[in-house]
Parts: structure tokens; C-alpha cells; sequence
């Protein structure tokens, strides 16, 4: 016999590390991380939780191959003209990875056993600067300017209690009509003047911040004079 089989005669589906991982990432989408447990995912992939353990190690270990899955997904920084196209388009491709994968917001870099995804990802980032002429230490305060706004923004994002602009307009409308604009003139103008514009969208604030970081780390970066063999040489 090639491979077992449900009571019913249909060829049961090899249990694998990839397919237990991808199963626990769409539980998570659906219900988030911490109510996610062996018995469920077990439940899930129609298997005994006890079998689980031939592929994962534990809970933390499913959680690291988690977000591994969700490392892979964003657009690495390479094959772009120039180092601020490549940084650009991998903050937005994180940006959208993580509102599909909320929960991870929290658990990107507080992982202690990085899988291999992971560790691509952060190399190719900091190559990127560095092959642009970053010094270690303007990489690293680059690296983590970014990825701080990545992450805030898309916890934010998540946060807000209104996931469209149509929600958005209604409630902006809701709060609006809630306090004397007397009172609040700089609140009121901006909810009337921009919030409830046509076409208005929270998430486009998110490309305004980012090309400030990076316009402002360019001009850093162009006030270095780089000298040596390589970009990695670097005078004041």
C-alpha cells in the first residue's frame, strides 16, 4: 500500500512541518496566536495533537516557524537600481504581509531562534545599506528606524476601529458631530478637511512616513565621504 488512508478510502495527505506551519498561520489569522494550541491545530489538520511533535519541537517552535512562513512572504530588497527603491518596497511589501498576518505584529523580532527565512530576510536588509555605503553603524540605526515604523504603523493600523474608508468617513462623521468644533477648531478642520474628503484612506499615510525616514537617511548617507576598497570604507 502506497499511504494510508481516512475511514473513508481517501488517501490521507502526508503530515509534514510545512503543512502543520501553514495550518497554525491560518488558525492565527482567524483568531490570533494566543488561543492557538496543539489540541486545536490537531483538530484542524484532522490528526491527534501527539502527532504534531513529530514536526514541530513545541509551542515556541511553532511559533518560530510561524513567523519564518511570514518572513517569506516580504519582498526582499534586492534587484533594485538603487538601495532606497529596494528599502522601499520591502517596508510596503511588510506592511501588507503583516495586515494579513496581524498577529505577528508582536512576535517579528522577539523570536530567539530565527529560522531561515528570517535570517535571509535581515541579511539581504542590511546588505542592501551596506552595499549602498552605509557604515555598520548608520546600517544598523537605519535598520532599526525602519523597522520600528513598520512595525508601529502596522500596529496601529490594526488598532483602529475602522477598517475602511467608508467606516472611517462614518465615524469621523460620528466624532465629529460629538464636541463643539468651537472647542476643538484644529481637530474639527482636519476631520472636515481631510478625513472626510472623498478617497481618503488611513493607509496612505504609511507612504508619506516612510519616504520622509528614507529621504532623510539619503541625506545622511550622501554626507559621507567613502573612501577605500569598497563601501565599507568610510571618512567623516
Amino acid at each position: 500500500m502506497s499511504g494510508s488512508t481516512t475511514g473513508g478510502g481517501t488517501p490521507r495527505i502526508p503530515l509534514t512541518r510545512e503543512r502543520v506551519l501553514n495550518a497554525a498561520v491560518a488558525l492565527a489569522d482567524t483568531s490570533g496566536s494566543e488561543t492557538l494550541s496543539m489540541r486545536k491545530l490537531g483538530d484542524a489538520l484532522g490528526v491527534e495533537a501527539m502527532s504534531l511533535y513529530n514536526h514541530v519541537a513545541n509551542k515556541e517552535d511553532l511559533l518560530d516557524g510561524m513567523i519564518d512562513m511570514v518572513f517569506a512572504e516580504i519582498d526582499l530588497p534586492t534587484g533594485w537600481a538603487d538601495w532606497r527603491a529596494g528599502m522601499r518596497q520591502r517596508a510596503i511589501s511588510a506592511r501588507r504581509v503583516l495586515s494579513g498576518h496581524g498577529w505577528a505584529i508582536g512576535l517579528m523580532e522577539s523570536r530567539s531562534s530565527p529560522g531561515p527565512a528570517t535570517l535571509r530576510h535581515h541579511d539581504a536588509a542590511i546588505g542592501c545599506l551596506r552595499d549602498a555605503g552605509f557604515s555598520i553603524e548608520l546600517a544598523a540605526h537605519a535598520f532599526s528606524v525602519l523597522d520600528s515604523y513598520i512595525y508601529g504603523f502596522a500596529l496601529q493600523e490594526r488598532s483602529l476601529p475602522f477598517p475602511t474608508p467608508e467606516q472611517t468617513a462614518d465615524l469621523a462623521q460620528d466624532i465629529l458631530a460629538s464636541f463643539p468644533a468651537d472647542k476643538y477648531p484644529h481637530l474639527a478642520e482636519l476631520t472636515a478637511r481631510h478625513v472626510l474628503q472623498p478617497g481618503y484612506d488611513y493607509g496612505n499615510e504609511f507612504e508619506f512616513g516612510l519616504d520622509l525616514i528614507l529621504d532623510g537617511l539619503e541625506r545622511i548617507r550622501k554626507g559621507r565621504r567613502v573612501t577605500g576598497d569598497g563601501p565599507n570604507r568610510e571618512q567623516p
